[in-house]
Order: structure tokens, then C-alpha cells, then sequence
């Protein structure tokens, strides 16, 4: 089995970029289903990992959007 802090690393990474597509309009995909029993078993012994999880991935995902807009010019 994988280590836990490996798992949750991969379930903010799968959630933010679920965020990102959803923010862009990019229809994406679960492109590894094998990872779903790893996040279950963290789910089931953290019952508050995926509220933890969704926030980092919220974070995350608002920095590199930001990261798009053009910097406002002084006039």
C-alpha cells in the first residue's frame, strides 16, 4: 500500500486539476482509477480528508489562475 501523505498528495493534485479544467471549460477525465481504493482508504480513516484536501487543491488552483490575468499597468 501506499503511504498515506503520498495518497492525499494525489487526491488535492486529481481535485485541483479537476478544479482547473472545470475553471478553463475543459472537459477532463479520471485518468487513474487505480488511485480511487488509496484516496477511499484515506477517506475512511480521515473522515474530513477530502473537506482538508479540496481546500489545498482550491488554494492551489486560485494561485495559477491568478497566475493568467494580465498584471494591471500604472497609468
Amino acid at each position: 500500500m501506499q503511504c498515506s501523505g503520498y495518497v492525499r498528495e494525489e487526491l488535492v493534485a486529481e481535485m485541483g486539476a479537476a478544479f482547473l479544467c472545470a475553471a478553463v471549460g475543459i472537459e477532463g477525465q479520471l485518468q487513474h482509477p487505480e488511485y480511487i481504493g488509496a484516496w477511499l482508504d484515506v477517506l475512511r480513516e480521515d473522515k474530513r480528508a477530502v473537506v482538508t484536501a479540496a481546500s489545498h487543491a482550491q488554494k492551489a488552483s486560485d494561485f495559477l489562475l491568478q497566475q493568467l490575468e494580465p498584471e494591471e499597468s500604472d497609468p
